[in-house]
């Protein structure tokens, strides 16, 4: 990995937003191309930072901290992206379910995720089953990403599930759950494809469903 990369790379690990803009300006100033600062100094360390917080030596704060300057740098690549026509590994649609005003979790999800290619529908908190169904129906989304931090919440991913089977998209989408109260057995009573626990593991399933 080149000296440019290296520091990118660096800088994202220990969540320093304004080296990573500096890094990516720096590396775009030499001609790198937008798509390999993207594969090289960008996804690579977000994929450390949840191996980190696997093995616990990252926790939420650290995890949040890092995604953030890997977006910062995101937001700069994201034209030369566009102009290059990169496409991303998936699309995901995420939410918290109706009646839930709780985003912490999901946006770390969002952010993890986009730290490793995905291109992201954020859909908010309180989202009703069919703004879902609708980002679904408008084409293109892979996996539905639905977080639920309250056992009174809870139930709206069954009721969610089932409005994507009546709308006659459920098998166009991959659908995954998470949330603090939220578990593998439960994810399987709602029919929903898979659980996970944190941000990281998120991530991994995610790539798995697609056979990434």
């Amino acid at each position: 990995m080149d000296k440019i990369m290296q520091e990118i790379y660096q800088a994202v690990i220990a969540g320093q937003k304004d080296e990573v803009e500096i890094g990516i300006q720096n590396a775009l100033g030499a001609g790198i191309p937008a798509e390999k600062i993207l594969h090289d100094g960008l996804i690579p360390p977000m994929t450390e930072v949840g191996r980190l917080f696997e093995v616990g030596e990252y926790y939420v704060p650290e995890m949040l901290i890092s995604a953030r300057a890997m977006q910062a740098g995101l937001a700069i690549l994201k034209p030369q992206l566009a102009e290059a026509n990169v496409k991303a590994v998936g699309k995901v649609a995420i939410g918290t379910v109706k009646g839930d005003l709780h985003d912490i979790g999901k946006n770390l999800v969002a952010m993890m995720l986009e730290g490793a290619g995905f291109e992201i529908i954020d859909l908010g908190t309180d989202v009703s089953p069919e703004k879902f169904v609708e980002s679904v129906s408008d084409g293109g989304v892979d996996i539905i990403g639905l977080s639920a931090l309250l056992t009174t919440t809870m139930p709206s991913m069954a009721t969610t599930i089932k409005a994507l089977e009546d709308a006659g998209v459920r098998d166009q989408v991959k659908v995954i759950v998470g949330g603090a109260p939220v578990t593998d057995a439960y994810a399987e009573q709602v029919g929903a494809d898979g659980f996970s626990p944190d941000a990281s593991r998120a991530v991994t399933l995610a790539k798995s469903l697609l056979n990434l």
